[in-house]
């Protein structure tokens, strides 16, 4: 049996319960919302359909409901609205966690905690001071969605299973991310040549590492601008963190954690690649970057804690 509580129930949460219903991937779920009417209409709509699914029971409930959860998905928070960053949100949602933080760790200390609600790796930073708990049990979505989107966009320039692009965003989740190209490969070819190395008549579009990096790190903000939120993404990307999280075999992906030294890094959250599993991001992959990839996440760091010294945490 798996149980997993998600808090906040706005466009992100209750597309995070469907998916997870839908996947199988929890057995019960509990919705928390401040609008307890909202989480009671959002959880029973997905119960209703549970019945075409796997077997789940899916209802709102309060802080004490999160007893015995596996997992505890914290996506409450105040919206990014058109125009405005990742970071423009942080005192707001700070405040938020700091409430809910207190709440929650009373009835599900046992839990990993997976952080989603932005800009996720500062609310990331504010838990784990907040909460005391184990940092491997605490969890930021991070640039996973970066990545993804990153994979997805390679993918489309060479008409190639999104799974053979190897690839990753890593830093922020905001403005300051950035891809290590030098790692960046298709079936163990790197990005660079794999064009040349194709035996193909199929005309390739030239390969734009500025116009990737500009999609990438602009994404969430297009979609936001044409419908308001953006929540289909990101909801498929903290349900694989969470089947990871309850799975046997550990997976790698790129997620917030706290830093203590890594490439010269400390006492801030941002996205490395980690080894995520039923013990939580339990280690992380120092990967081969070259120097100016060195400098750029040292220059995503200074963001964030520029960001960190102008709140109050």
């Amino acid at each position: 049996m798996n149980k997993i509580t998600i808090i906040g129930t706005g466009s992100v949460g209750s597309t995070i319960a469907y998916t997870l219903a839908i996947n199988g991937t929890a057995s019960e779920i509990v919705m928390i919302d401040i609008n307890g009417e909202r989480a009671i209409g959002e959880s029973l709509d997905i119960r209703q359909g549970t019945p075409f699914s796997n077997p789940c029971s899916v209802y709102a409930g309060s802080y004490a409901d999160a007893v015995g959860s596996n997992i505890v998905i914290i996506s409450s928070g105040v919206a990014r609205k058109p125009g405005q960053s990742r970071l423009d949100l942080a005192q707001t949602n700070v405040d938020i966690l700091r409430t809910v933080s207190a709440e929650i760790t009373r009835y599900a200390p046992d839990a990993t905690y997976v952080i989603v609600s932005n800009p996720v790796d500062v609310l990331t930073y504010a838990f784990c001071k907040y909460s005391g708990l184990p940092e491997e049990r605490i969890i930021g979505s991070g640039t996973i969605l970066d990545t993804s989107r990153l994979r997805s966009r390679l993918s489309e320039y060479y008409s190639i299973n999104q799974r053979n692009v190897h690839a990753y965003v890593l830093g922020e989740h905001g403005d300051s991310s950035f891809i290590p190209w030098s790692l960046a490969n298709i079936s163990n070819v790197p990005i660079d040549g794999y064009s040349k190395a194709v035996q193909t008549s199929v005309q390739y579009p030239a390969f734009n590492k500025e116009e990737i990096e500009e999609y990438v790190r602009k994404s969430g903000a297009r979609v936001i601008e044409r419908k308001g939120a953006t929540f289909y993404a990101v909801s498929m990307s903290v349900v694989h963190i969470c089947k990871c999280l309850l799975g046997g075999i550990d997976t790698t992906m790129t997620v917030s954690t706290m830093l203590h030294g890594e490439y010269g890094i400390d006492d801030v959250c941002l996205s490395l690649l980690n080894i995520v599993g039923n013990k939580g991001a339990h280690s992380k992959i120092l990967l081969p970057l070259n120097d100016e990839e060195i400098t750029a996440l040292h220059r995503s760091a200074d963001s964030l804690k520029a960001v960190i010294g102008n709140i109050n945490i």
